[in-house]
């Protein structure tokens, strides 16, 4: 498996029209994308800082894992995943960990935020965090 560095940080929150200001506002970062992923329910919002994004991720529904996150979590929500960006595909990755012994939450690659190949490891293979394999979107 070969990573080439973080590709994002996934940070949940209740409402993105509430988060992003601080992001702005405070931090001084600004906020590239705001996009919906229909599919996942969530909306996500995406701030540069270097070569890692921080991507925060408001659900759209009562049963997106969002939503559920943050209802399991307080109502503040926090950091949901890490994500790391694949030099040699996410298919290849997920091959590689399944073989290892990794439990995998998605068996292929699939479509997320910005139009990336995406999949996640099971947190209960993985320490407890919840890990995105992302595609690199350099290559």
């Amino acid at each position: 498996m070969n990573i080439s560095h973080i590709e994002h940080v996934g940070i949940a929150v209740p409402s993105l029209d509430e988060a992003i200001p601080f992001y702005e506002k405070i931090l001084g970062l600004k906020c590239f994308a705001i996009e919906e992923v229909a599919d996942q329910k969530v909306r996500t919002a995406f701030f540069q800082v270097g070569q890692t994004k921080i991507e925060l991720l408001e659900g759209t529904s009562e049963d997106s894992a969002i939503s559920k996150y943050i209802a399991k979590n307080g109502s503040r929500g926090g950091i949901q995943h890490i994500a790391f960006a694949m030099e040699d595909g996410v298919a290849n990755a997920l091959a590689e960990a399944e073989e290892k012994g990794c439990a995998l939450i998605d068996k292929a690659p699939r479509k997320g935020a910005e139009g990336l190949n995406i999949a996640f490891l099971h947190p209960k293979s993985t320490c407890g965090a919840l890990i995105e394999l992302c595609e690199d979107p350099n290559k």
